[in-house]
């Protein structure tokens, strides 16, 4: 079993226990040792987002990747797809992407991708851990590695977004794009003005500890109010390292991840170009939207939660289309991974092919759906907790076939989670409400 690399690589708090100097550089070795090992050469790529820890951490690892005889490259301040794509369109035995996502700037972590611009399997991440722990030295010197940006290659992935568009594909449009003081700051913009857009943008002043801080995809509240400000034809808000985005319409409302996957296979199906009229989706996306799809001759396949196994159930399944209710969605006829930049731009296309605003396009009518989060102390199986195992038979009886309930250990954090469906609005509350409590005084909260 993987103690450190959860569905989203490794992540903690910065400067602690996995996320200290000495366990980056351990890892550096242990990653570059590997390569090394099977093809004789380990030439690593290092990204990152914002967060003062960044250039810390970069340093540690190209400092072990450089001790086990490979070659690090720093590309700079980018999203994480970037380093996904420069992967696997390079020489690169594989590359890290130093950000924790939506976390907040006290957190940071490390996703490792492979040569072909894919997360590593669970099993390889399971050997690195065990090698990384060997190698770890408490006592060991770090010396300093003179990290340099690397211009070219950010070029090479801005050059990348736009091309896979029209030239001004977006001309017309007015876009608000909320950075939230993220990777995609810069970045994200650039592409959209060279494609033609009007862009109006916000949190894009990173100060190191500002990132995700009341911005960005998990709070997508100030974008919806200056797209109404400014008459503009959609917003879409980054996360973090930008890996997925979260888009307002022209009336203000915020249209989550199983909307814009439902807006985007339409499309493609229109198009003849869905594979298998399939989408891949997860666990987590709400029943509404598969009813619809399905009404539409499109087939939805659910997934674990995390991209990494929605683009593991896309390859099996020949699927082109997949992604999260949070907004990750993969598009793999450009792309090995989730790329919020690309999600909206894509999404830019749609509606400046169209004429019809993106508040009047028709997506699903969801059911209702609640997801309750809490901080606990421990993780224990959920399988081990007899009181909650009889409260969740109990709400099981209650729904029947109405509805459903998934509970689930956060992938990235300390965190339970609840999700409840149904057709009753106020008995899901009452259920997800009731689960949580005993939850609660099983496990203990940290609240």
């Amino acid at each position: 079993m993987r103690m450190l690399f959860g569905t989203d690589g490794i992540r903690g708090k910065a400067r602690e226990f996995p996320l200290d100097e000495q366990t980056m550089f351990a890892l550096g070795q242990a990653l570059a040792s590997r390569f090394i090992s099977v093809s004789s050469r380990a030439d690593i790529l290092l990204g990152m987002d914002t967060r003062e820890s960044g250039p810390e951490i970069a340093n540690a690892l190209a400092a072990g990747i450089r001790k086990a005889g490979g070659d690090a490259t720093f590309i700079g301040v980018v999203p994480t797809p970037a380093v996904a794509y420069l992967c696997c369109t390079s020489d690169a035995s594989a590359g890290i992407s130093i950000s924790a996502s939506h976390n907040p700037f006290e957190d940071n972590g490390g996703k490792v991708f492979g040569h072909d611009g894919m997360k590593l399997a669970d099993s390889l991440e399971k050997a690195i851990e065990e090698d990384l722990m060997s190698l770890r030295d408490e006592e060991g010197v770090i010396e300093d590695q003179s990290l340099q940006e690397s211009p070219a290659l950010i070029q090479q992935y801005e050059s990348f977004l736009a091309g896979n568009f029209p030239p001004l594909a977006l001309k017309g449009l007015r876009v608000v794009l909320d950075t939230g003081h993220g990777a995609a700051y810069r970045i994200g913009p650039d592409v959209f003005r060279e494609l033609g857009a009007e862009v109006i943008v916000l949190h894009d002043q990173p100060t190191g500890v500002n990132i995700n801080e009341q911005a960005g995809a998990l709070h997508p509240e100030a974008m919806a109010e200056r797209v109404v400000e400014e008459r503009a034809d959609f917003g879409v808000a980054f996360d973090g390292d930008a890996d997925r985005a979260i888009f307002v319409d022209d009336s203000g409302k915020v249209r989550d991840g199983d909307e814009i996957l439902f807006l985007w296979a339409e499309r493609l199906m229109e198009q003849g170009k869905l594979p298998n009229a399939t989408v891949v989706s997860t666990v987590m996306s709400n029943f509404g939207f598969e009813k619809q799809l399905e009404a539409d001759g499109i087939r939805l396949l659910r997934a674990g939660v995390g991209d990494k196994y929605v683009l593991e159930m896309m390859l099996a399944n020949q699927s082109a289309l997949g992604g999260e209710q949070s907004g990750h969605i993969i598009d793999l006829a450009v792309h090995t991974t989730g790329d919020g930049i690309h999600s909206g731009l894509r999404i830019g296309e749609l509606l400046a092919s169209g004429k019809a605003k993106f508040s009047t396009l028709r997506t699903f009518d969801p059911l209702p759906q609640i997801l309750k989060n809490e901080k606990v102390a421990s993780r224990p199986p959920l399988d081990s907790l007899p009181r909650y195992q009889m409260a969740a038979a109990e709400a099981e009886r209650q729904l029947g076939h109405r509805g459903r309930i998934l509970v689930r250990y956060s992938g990235t954090e300390n965190l339970v989670r609840v999700m409840v469906e149904g057709d009753n609005a106020a008995e899901i509350e009452q259920i997800a409400t009731r689960l949580l409590d005993v939850l609660r005084v099983e496990i203990g909260s940290m609240s």
